[in-house]
């Protein structure tokens, strides 16, 4: 059967052989001599590729007409017969066997040079690629360089236009709070207060501006500055809460409030006086108590722990003002020390600040020790204080949220538990000797505030203290100097009210501005890197008055001629009781007296203050 099969496959085979040249040759039979003509050519040039392709030249797309070595004959194969004679190579086979091996030989080295020239290829691309990657890198430094120029700018104009309007006196919250943070910032006046004083009284459009500003500050703003927006933005938040929540109180959302108010009072005295580590170990505890579930009032925690994150970043940044006064206080400590200017013909200015820095820290004690006198110096016995101040604080917020009936019953086992004094004694059996008449009393009282009234008390004393220790704090720029030197004065022996109040001279904190004058002599001989001696330009003189018995009077000053130098006059100020006449040598020029140029003459907050500058005469023809 498979015999069969391979007989007819060869037959069938040999017909269809048979079929085909036999309809080739009608084809041929049948065609034109134009068509015979084309379709010898046709032959012909796949002949010739088939040709190309074998030498390895038919990708190349070379022809006989179309080639960069004019040869007509590039097609063909050449034969060197001379050649072959001279070698003894004689017969078509060898001429043939010989031909075959140039081919290969020549094939083999069109690979080779079309390899090399691929490797160079591809070097020179690895080549393209690693410049412009190079090139990519400094063109990223170069941008990133640019861009921090460009917050640095952006900053630098946020800042510019803040001080611009804090000087023109329409500061908004966020000027003040960028100028606090400011570090080139030479204005004490702003920052010797709480940063967040700048958001008190304002409202709720307000707070949602400053919170905006805040986030255009925080992406333009140094990263070291990143704790100070983030607490600031934290107790905006809270204020604004505060203020939605007092808005909507006659809403039902405010109805649902977690914390009752009667308890609210009771919460806030658990935060107050702790400092930012405390409040961090008084944070641990309640995620502790959350965490740990049980009987509890799980949304009660809750938001105690959001009112405490406020509380926190309040802390924070009153304990960063404290040091930062503190840090301020020594630098004007050391200048003023360098400097050595007194601030009282009696005593110098360094033993002054001495003595207001020891009044501070005395003060700060007591502050403190007021405010927890339970205070122990061994820090072990400190952090048991503080965990049982916390217990204490929750339990106590815990009884206010008792009922009435509770509340009585949880009253009597405290009482019951504790033995107090003194007991209470019936009216009958108390001694006649020991009562006080309350008209005899009265007299005494008044007596001892009539004593009181001749001389400054503690807190008035304080009070001067602070007024001068603020005014010290602003310190100065580098064209002020300390003006501190008063005259004696031709002053009667006794003042008509010495009888009455003791005499005393007034404290003071005064500052010269000096400057350079750029006039035509001084251009010819001087230069920026060689200036001119330095002039007096202007004054500011503070004087205090703490004690003035009839402050409805303002201070007056006057200026009288100097007797023995033309040049200077005599500043002198006058108050009134208890204060005697103090007086300046000054230099004798014509004063600026416009607001424009920094002229101020005012008595605001017991403080006499006269800033003035001297006019600047320029020569016009």
């Amino acid at each position: 059967m498979g015999k069969h099969k391979s007989i007819s496959y060869e037959e069938e085979l040999d017909r269809l052989k048979k079929e085909q040249k036999r309809r080739k040759e009608l084809f041929k039979a049948n065609e034109t001599v134009e068509e015979k003509r084309l379709r010898r050519l046709a032959k012909k040039e796949a002949k010739l590729q088939r040709m190309k392709e074998k030498l390895g030249v038919g990708d190349l797309g070379y022809t006989d007409t179309n080639n960069p070595f004019g040869d007509s004959h590039l097609t063909e194969s050449f034969v060197w017969e001379k050649k072959f004679e001279s070698e003894g190579i004689k017969g078509e086979f060898e001429s043939r066997k010989r031909q075959k091996e140039k081919e290969e030989e020549m094939r083999i080295e069109l690979e080779k040079v079309k390899k090399r020239r691929q490797e160079r290829e591809a070097e020179k691309q690895a080549r393209e690629d690693e410049m412009q990657l190079i090139q990519r890198e400094k063109e990223a430094a170069l941008f990133s360089g640019w861009t921090k120029q460009e917050d640095e700018f952006h900053l630098h104009q946020a800042r510019l236009r803040s001080s611009i309007r804090i000087r023109d006196g329409r500061a908004k919250p966020i000027d003040l709070l960028a100028a606090y943070i400011n570090p080139i910032e030479d204005d004490l006046e702003i920052q010797m207060h709480e940063p967040y004083a700048a958001l008190v009284g304002l409202s709720i459009d307000d707070l949602e501006d400053v919170i905006e500003d805040i986030k255009i500050y925080m992406t333009i703003d140094d990263a070291k500055n990143k704790e100070f927006w983030e607490d600031i933005t934290i107790v905006v938040k809270d204020e604004l809460q505060k203020l939605i929540k007092k808005r909507n109180e006659d809403s039902t959302s405010s109805r649902r409030d977690v914390i009752n108010s009667s308890v609210q009072h009771d919460v806030q005295n658990i935060f107050h006086g702790k400092t930012y580590a405390q409040l961090c170990a008084l944070q641990n505890q309640i995620k502790q108590k959350i965490n740990a579930g049980g009987s509890i009032d799980i949304g009660y925690w809750e938001s105690l722990l959001n009112q405490l994150k406020g509380v926190m970043a309040k802390t924070r940044l009153k304990e960063r003002h404290q040091n930062f006064l503190k840090k301020k206080l020594n630098e004007l400590k050391m200048e003023s020390t360098a400097v050595g200017v007194d601030s009282h013909p009696s005593r110098s200015k360094v033993e002054d600040k001495d003595v207001l820095e020891t009044n501070e820290s005395k003060k700060s004690e007591q502050h403190s020790n007021l405010e927890d006198p339970s205070k122990p110096e061994n820090p072990d016995e400190e952090k048991i204080v503080e965990e049982n101040d916390v217990e204490e604080g929750f339990e106590k917020a815990e009884i206010q949220r008792l009922s009435a009936a509770e509340l009585r019953q949880k009253a009597i086992e405290l009482y019951n538990g504790y033995d107090y004094e003194p007991t209470l004694v019936p009216f009958n059996e108390i001694d006649e000797d020991k009562w006080v008449d309350p008209t005899g009393d009265l007299h005494k009282l008044m007596y001892l505030r009539g004593q009181v009234k001749a001389g400054s008390t503690v807190q008035e004393e304080e009070e001067a203290d602070n007024m001068f220790n603020t005014e010290v704090l602003r310190g100065m720029n580098e064209n002020e100097e300390a003006f501190n030197a008063p005259v004696a004065l031709k002053t009667p022996s006794t003042y008509l009210w010495s009888d009455k109040y003791k005499p005393r001279k007034p404290r003071f904190f005064n500052r010269v501005h000096t400057g350079y004058e750029w006039n035509k002599y001084n251009q010819t001989h001087y230069d920026q890197d060689n200036p001119p001696p330095k002039v007096v330009q202007g004054y500011k003189f503070n004087i205090f008055y703490p004690d003035l018995i009839d402050k409805t009077i303002t201070p007056e000053y006057t200026l009288t001629q100097c007797e023995d130098d033309e040049e200077f006059c005599i500043l002198r100020f006058k108050a009134g009781p208890p204060y005697e006449d103090i007086a300046f040598k000054v230099v004798d020029r014509e004063w600026e007296c416009s607001n424009r140029h920094g002229f101020r003459c005012q008595f605001y907050n017991n403080i006499f203050q006269l800033y003035f500058h001297f006019k600047r005469y320029r020569y016009r023809r």
